[in-house]
Parts: structure tokens; C-alpha cells; sequence
């Protein structure tokens, strides 16, 4: 299924592939997309809208595995704190529904952070803005399309140290 975000890639001539799966409702986790389209959790991103307060957001992008740091990302970010945008905030203002947030095609732009664990692989898989379908390309024209955007965009050490998340979404 063609997408916004697969349209501001292909608008920019960066090649990807998409890949669809079958939603669970009730499991919308990054490690559950990650089995399903057959690609390590710490390979496929999940996007994150976070506040830093009244009309301050940020794109936040963390390994499916790992946690987000808010004091580490508040830190990159110039922030006093940063928190997850209400739910209730998210389609407003990205258009998007929780599962399928992408930076692409976005209603509105904000500055984007990415975890620098993202550059480590030869693919990344990202959402494509809906739940079922996911957008696979190189950290480099992930990196290139996000810049395109207009926003600051920055990679940065933004989760939390330790143990990873388990197929459960709990510290292992």
C-alpha cells in the first residue's frame, strides 16, 4: 500500500521497500513488528512524539528494543524535561495514529531526534504512516530524507543504558 511516507521518499528519488504485516490491535510494539517483518528489534525504529512543554515538540526515533531516555533526550533537545505527548495530542498533530507515526508526511514538522544506533546498520526499518505497513532503507537516506524535512535533525544517545526490552516490552 502506497503511503505519504513512501510518497515524500519517493518525491526525494530514495529507494526503499516497503513491507506489510498483519496488525495486532492489542500488540503494537516494535519488537512484534520487528518478528513480523522478519528484522532484528534493534533494526526497526519506532517514531515518538514528545513534549517538552506547552507547544514544544520533538520527533523522537529509538531502536524497537531499547526505552527512551527523556533526560538524555531533554539534554540533546535543549530542554528542561521532555515527556510523551498525550495520546490524544499525536493525530492532531502528525496525522497520524500511535503505531504508524513516521517523521514523512507528518501534518506538522518538529526537530527530530535519532538514536545514533541507527547508523550502525546496512537497513533501518521505520514506520510508513500506518499500522501494517513499514518503510525498510539505509540510515544514510533515512538521515537525507529527515534533513529534507526543514527541521534541525540530529543523532544523539537518546535511550537508556542496560538491559534491553524482551518480546513482552519489559527490561531483560
Amino acid at each position: 500500500m502506497k503511503t505519504n511516507g513512501a510518497r515524500f521518499l519517493e518525491s526525494l528519488g530514495i529507494p526503499f521497500e516497503l513491507r506489510e504485516y498483519e496488525v495486532d490491535p492489542e500488540d503494537l510494539s516494535a519488537i512484534t513488528v520487528a518478528k513480523k517483518i522478519g528484522m532484528p528489534p534493534e533494526q526497526v525504529f519506532k517514531t515518538l512524539l514528545v513534549t517538552g512543554g506547552p507547544n514544544i515538540y520533538r520527533f523522537a526515533v529509538v531502536p524497537g528494543d531499547a526505552e527512551l531516555d527523556f533526560k538524555k533526550l531533554a539534554r540533546a533537545a535543549g530542554l528542561r524535561k521532555a515527556e510523551m505527548a498525550p495520546l490524544k495530542d499525536v493525530q492532531p498533530l502528525t496525522g497520524y495514529i500511535r503505531g504508524g507515526v513516521t517523521l514523512f508526511g507528518s501534518r506538522k514538522v518538529f526537530p527530530v531526534y535519532i538514536d545514533e544506533t541507527a547508523i550502525l546498520f546496512d537497513k533501518i526499518s521505520v514506520s510508513a504512516g500506518t499500522r501494517g505497513t513499514q518503510l525498510i532503507l539505509s540510515p544514510d537516506d533515512y538521515l537525507k530524507a529527515a534533513h529534507a524535512l526543514d527541521v534541525e535533525v540530529q543523532t544523539a544517545d537518546i535511550i537508556k543504558d542496560g538491559p534491553r526490552l524482551t518480546a513482552e516490552g519489559h527490561s531483560a
